[in-house]
């Protein structure tokens, strides 16, 4: 890393000076004008592709110089068809109901005072991610339909692609009500750019951490600014001894090795001992032929001389490739028991024709999805029908699973009355907050 590149100290501030200031107006336009704007980014989308697509390859042709993975290239990877359904993505976030102004909850007390919770926007939001482009665009669709302006810091691997996003965003914004100044790519190519932005408590809202581990742990321990958890996928299929298991080897290989490189692949395998001796035989050589490599406890070694014994390192491990961990467990309870020393809390998944089992399942894993007889594969907002999505958030605070346009909003409560007045101010009458002297306990 060559710090002598870094940014200097007022150049992020000042991009997050001016989100903060166009957020106000943000707040304050219609949602006509923020749809207009989307339906102008599709367009230009749309005519932009080439561009898109050269920068695209530019990144790849620098990525493939410097050695990175086949996961990055799948990730970094862009096309015609892509950027298409980009296009087509951002026209159906126009098309959503607006949350804004929502009544979340709302009451007239017996006084006559009347008690409202609405969403409104967060503000601005800073978004850090690696090398999947398509990220620039969902962010910066949802902001702008749930009224936020963004800053955009994607990873250098993929600079020339998100570069060229966010100009096509912002010159189409130069035609609208909606100020460019929404859509920022946050400045620098080094780390230190990115500590400034976390340092940035009271001009950015939230930050929101999207892709590997090393990534989502270095902002929530270094962020001052509130940071919500999103994406690591140490996700389970856990195989009852009540499964289907033509449904379990189905939804086995979708999960796996349909596009591991993304979080919500499965990563680990868990199989009831008494189910182990129809199902596994079947399960490894169906993975084989696929070319994913089994990682496994010593029972699920005996099965096949091709598993690699899984080490202690190997149950933690999200692994993004045609890899997966495996087992043999002797219940449900041992199975939660894994999940719970080695989830992530992205997505659990059970395979069981058991009601009961089912219902036990769910509620025993602590995670913020769980699919039963179901991929994992299915944990995206689209997919769940709730649009496209920031990211998978793993936390419990704010807001937790799949990110739409909900997430992106917080709550202010309204009080309307007709000259309502407190009473007497006695302890009875309660509330408000009260700052208490030092006792000096």
């Amino acid at each position: 890393m060559n710090m002598c590149t870094s940014l200097s100290s007022g150049t992020v501030r000042e991009a997050a000076i001016a989100a903060q200031s166009v957020s106000a107006r943000l707040a304050r336009a219609t949602g006509a004008d923020r749809d207009a704007a989307l339906e102008a980014i599709a367009d230009a989308l749309a005519a932009g592709t080439q561009d898109i697509l050269d920068a695209n390859l530019r990144d790849l042709d620098a990525a493939r110089t410097a050695g990175v993975s086949d996961a990055v290239l799948d990730r970094l990877r862009m096309d015609a068809g892509q950027i298409a359904g980009l296009a087509a993505m951002v026209r159906e976030v126009a098309a959503m109901p607006s949350p804004l102004g929502e009544t979340v909850s709302g009451s007239v007390l017996p006084s006559g005072l009347e008690v409202r919770q609405t969403r409104v926007p967060i503000g601005v939001i800073g978004m850090i991610y690696e090398g999947r482009p398509n990220v620039t665009v969902d962010a910066g669709a949802l902001c702008l339909k749930s009224g936020n302006a963004v800053l955009l810091r994607g990873s250098s691997v993929a600079r020339e692609t998100n570069a060229a996003l966010i100009e096509v965003m912002r010159g189409a914004l130069t035609g609208t009500s909606i100020p460019v100044d929404a859509v920022q790519m946050v400045p620098g190519t080094t780390h230190a750019s990115v500590q400034e932005l976390m340092s940035l408590r009271g001009l950015v809202d939230i930050i929101v951490p999207r892709g590997g581990r090393r990534l989502i742990e270095a902002a929530v321990r270094g962020s001052l600014v509130p940071v919500i958890e999103t994406g690591v996928g140490n996700c389970h299929i856990y195989v009852d001894r009540e499964a289907d298991i033509e449904v379990a080897l189905r939804v086995l290989l979708n999960a796996k090795a349909q596009r591991p490189s993304v979080c919500n692949a499965a990563e680990s395998l868990l199989v009831h001992a008494d189910i182990a001796d129809a199902f596994l035989p079947l399960a490894l050589d169906a993975l084989k032929a696929r070319k994913v490599t089994v990682h496994g406890d010593a029972r699920v070694c005996a099965y096949d001389s091709s598993v690699v014994p899984a080490t202690d390192e190997d149950w933690g491990t999200e692994y993004l490739s045609l890899d997966i961990s495996a087992a043999v467990v002797d219940s449900m309870e041992a199975a939660v028991n894994h999940i719970r020393l080695h989830g992530t809390g992205h997505t659990e998944a059970i395979m069981t024709d058991s009601q009961s089992t089912a219902r036990a399942f769910v509620a025993a894993v602590d995670t913020a999805v769980v699919a039963v007889n179901a991929s994992t594969r299915l944990v995206d907002g689209a997919e769940m029908g709730l649009g496209t999505e920031l990211g998978i958030s793993t936390q419990k605070l704010h807001v937790r699973g799949p990110m739409g346009l909900a997430a992106m909003t917080t709550t202010k409560y309204i009080l309307t009355g007709d000259g309502h007045i407190r009473g007497d101010g006695s302890p009875a009458a309660g509330g408000g907050c009260e700052v208490l002297e030092d006792s000096g306990a």
